[in-house]
């Protein structure tokens, strides 16, 4: 052990989940297979130019065969838990709240979830991880359409809860609902590729469907919360949350008031987007609304009552950490950040962390103690840390220095590190800690920015 975390030893609670997360896009393959219906991702895959390498989630690292020999090298790394998410259109191959359940689909899961339990394993499970069923989109735009799409994943969520619930206890409705909207909606480069950029997307609004499609996500999440607590959980006795992403957002120059106010708009247009209405006030934050207007949905009193209390828990991924600028220009009508400048380094030439393999993600462990403070001190709540990891340079290609991998081991012991402080010496109440990712995953930087 790093002498620095010896004295930390300890420091976390003794039913701290420890694990590893996936996706099922990303992994499963067998992307037809028995019955499975199309997905966006499917879609977008076989769509030429979209991935720039042109390979396919086809067949991915084929854990839809071998998650068997998955769970035997998740036991043989010594983890309590694993987050895996469901293809919905696995499940219901169409989507629909009135088409057919797909029974081999459900078999797959349900075996899945045995497979881990023999293993001590405990299963946390992700309804919604970005990959709607295709006939949905094509049917009324998916998550576009507020009215028409929440019956159809509250269904999806019931079959789930029906058919696993008896041995699942944690349930993730949503993953990381904003990347899904912004890379999807506003950046059109993740699955369904809509956007305003019309050399990039033939449809889309970048300046509004992303805030529609959010608050669709919100909307459905609490219904589907409601369902749970009130006809499963008191049979089932699990929890149920909602997973946000969010980066730490430093001041660039924290003498500066308007760089300070410029770090605060930023993790409040990234992290309070979602968490605001469903650990705090209900509603979005008034930064969003004087930036956004009427662009930004508004909830009625039913729906903010619905969202506000939802989730059990803050579930929490995040990776690495910004030096924030304010702004002295208006806020453009595509600009989803609040109207900030994100810089490599602070005023005084400091980087914010060792370069990996991607460009936005720098290691930066002390932020990650200071959001995790963050968040604790915003909204209160049991902390499950369901994503966090980083990739490393060199690594495509096999060798032994990268085999040996340093990198990464310094990643963790820093993100792990500053997890048991935070508990230790700042008093928060931290649960979880899932590294991402489990295998290799399919998919991970490969789109294409210009298609």
């Amino acid at each position: 052990m790093n002498p620095q975390l010896e004295d930390l030893k300890g420091a976390l609670r003794s039913d701290f989940y420890w694990g590893y997360a996936t996706a099922a896009a990303q992994i499963e393959g067998g992307w037809n297979a028995d019955g499975k219906g199309e997905s966006i991702w499917d879609h977008f895959a076989h769509t030429p130019g979209k991935v720039k390498d042109g390979s396919t989630p086809d067949d991915a690292v084929l854990s839809y065969y071998k998650y068997k020999e998955d769970v035997a090298l998740l036991k043989s790394y010594g983890v309590t838990a694993y987050r895996f998410s469901l293809s919905w259109s696995r499940i219901i191959p169409l989507g629909g709240a009135a088409d057919p359940i797909n029974e081999a689909g459900v078999a797959y899961y349900s075996a899945l979830v045995d497979e881990l339990l023999a293993n001590n394993i405990t299963p946390f499970v992700t309804l919604f991880h970005w990959d709607t069923p295709q006939a949905l989109e094509e049917r009324y735009g998916g998550p576009l359409n507020q009215e028409a799409y929440t019956p159809d994943f509250v269904r999806y969520a019931r079959v789930c809860f029906e058919r696993l619930g008896d041995r699942v206890k944690h349930w993730i409705t949503y993953n990381e609902p904003g990347v899904y909207t912004l890379a999807g909606y506003a950046a059109g480069v993740h699955a369904p590729a809509r956007s305003s950029f019309r050399d990039r997307n033939a449809e889309g609004d970048s300046s509004t469907e992303p805030f529609t499609v959010g608050h669709t996500e919100l909307v459905s999440h609490g219904h589907v919360a409601k369902m749970y607590r009130e006809k499963f959980k008191p049979s089932q006795k699990g929890m149920i949350g909602i997973t946000l992403h969010g980066n730490f957002s430093e001041p660039w120059d924290v003498d500066d008031p308007l760089d300070v106010a410029a770090a605060q708009r930023a993790l409040e247009f990234e992290i309070g987007w979602f968490a605001d209405p469903v650990h705090k006030t209900g509603d979005y934050p008034p930064s969003m609304r004087a930036q956004l207007g009427d662009r930004l949905p508004r909830f009625t009193p039913e729906e903010s009552a619905l969202v506000k209390g939802s989730s059990d828990f803050y579930g929490m991924n995040s990776y690495t950490t910004f030096y924030v600028k304010h702004k002295t220009t208006p806020a453009d009508i595509n600009d989803h950040k609040g109207n900030i400048e994100q810089c490599e380094t602070n005023k005084q030439g400091v980087p914010r962390g060792p370069v990996s393999d991607t460009y936005w993600l720098r290691t930066c462990p002390e932020g990650f103690r200071k959001l995790l403070n963050w968040i604790w001190a915003r909204y209160g709540v049991p902390i499950y840390i369901t994503e966090n990891g980083t990739t490393a340079k060199g690594e495509t290609e096999p060798s032994k220095e990268v085999l040996n991998d340093t990198f990464r081991v310094e990643f963790f012991e820093g993100y792990v590190g500053s997890i048991a402080k935070a508990v230790k010496e700042d008093g928060v109440d931290i649960r979880s800690y899932f590294a991402w990712t489990f295998t290799d995953n399919w998919g991970e930087y490969r789109f294409s920015i210009g298609a």
